[in-house]
């Protein structure tokens, strides 16, 4: 059993994905509730107080933002690269950044210039905002696990549903930003182009090798949201539909994915993502793709994606 105690009077406990709220009871001057955590978690977690403010764990110097925290059960060694940041603590972001008025609308980009290889995070206001992904690839490339690399933040769309499972994304980056990164001293090698997304993010990535595979070959992909079909109900954001969705289905119209490296990861904490990921992978491995398929310990969680992020590109830039 595990303790959380908050003192700011009556709250709930929620975490990301895994577990049902908890309502904290009061303990002498505390609140407070023990919870029995799955073996083999990492979690992000906060408490939400009674006027539906949330908080993170003022007592847990782990933060994930300014009102997250992130908890890892014993067993787990912690993640290399990625630094202890407190919740009030402002990261730095990227000095480069370039405004990309096109189809799409307006976006902001920024960039972190490195090496040659270019990686393009998708959902990037997380990975500048709230998980320090700069510092994490920095301390990776100064440990000689993968080359120094330019990072492309490209941001959260406003409707990611609609966005990420649509293909004018894709042509919108291979028409409208590349030429815009080139313009701005970031020319793009497409043989070691990376592109890295999570859930629908992940989808998104995926299908762009898929779709445009002169554009993208290497693909970090966490927890990808298979699931997705176009006809399914809620404009397909269903998880009961058949296994692999629509991607299935182009899996098995026979592509040759020879020239696609992807790593895929989903976490151990999300059963329900399991059918769907494992039937792509397996698809994707026999048309011909070099695959590396991993199980992390969290659920459908950015906390559990970051440690496969990072390890994940050193492979593909490899």
């Amino acid at each position: 059993m595990t303790r959380f105690e908050w003192r700011g009077g009556p709250a709930s406990l929620r975490f990301e994905d895994v577990l049902d709220p908890v309502e904290l009871v009061p303990d002498g001057e505390v609140w407070a509730a023990e919870v029995d955590l799955p073996e083999r978690l990492r979690v992000t977690y906060h408490f939400v107080d009674a006027d539906g403010e949330e908080h993170a764990d003022p007592s847990n110097p782990a933060g994930a933002g300014p009102n997250r925290s992130i908890f890892a059960t014993p067993d787990l060694e912690p993640q290399p690269h990625w630094p202890v940041v407190g919740p009030d603590e402002v990261l730095d972001v990227p000095t480069l950044r370039i405004r990309w008025n096109g189809s799409l609308g307006r976006k902001t980009i920024r960039v972190h210039k490195g090496g040659e290889p270019v990686v393009l995070l998708l959902d990037g206001d997380d990975w500048m905002y709230v998980h320090p992904a700069v510092a994490a690839f920095e301390s990776a490339v100064k440990a000689g696990e993968m080359p120094s690399a330019t990072l492309v933040f490209l941001p959260t769309p406003r409707d990611r549903g609609a966005e990420y499972t649509s293909p004018e994304l894709w042509r919108a980056i291979r028409d409208e930003l590349l030429p815009l990164l080139a313009e701005n001293g970031v020319a793009v090698d497409l043989s070691r182009f990376v592109v890295a997304g999570q859930s629908l993010g992940g989808l998104s990535a995926f299908r762009a090798a898929l779709e445009f595979p002169s554009l993208v070959s290497k693909v970090a992909c966490q927890s990808g949201s298979f699931w997705w079909g176009r006809d399914l109900p809620k404009h397909g954001l269903s998880l009961d539909g058949p296994a692999g969705g629509d991607t299935a289905d182009l899996l098995r119209a026979g592509p040759d994915l020879s020239g696609l490296r992807v790593a895929f990861d989903v976490g151990e904490h999300e059963p329900r993502m399991h059918r769907h990921c494992s039937v792509v992978e397996d698809l994707a491995a026999q048309a011909g793709a070099t695959v590396r398929a991993n199980r992390s310990p969290s659920g459908h969680d950015r906390v559990g994606w970051r440690h496969a992020l990072v390890r994940d590109v050193a492979w593909l830039l490899g």
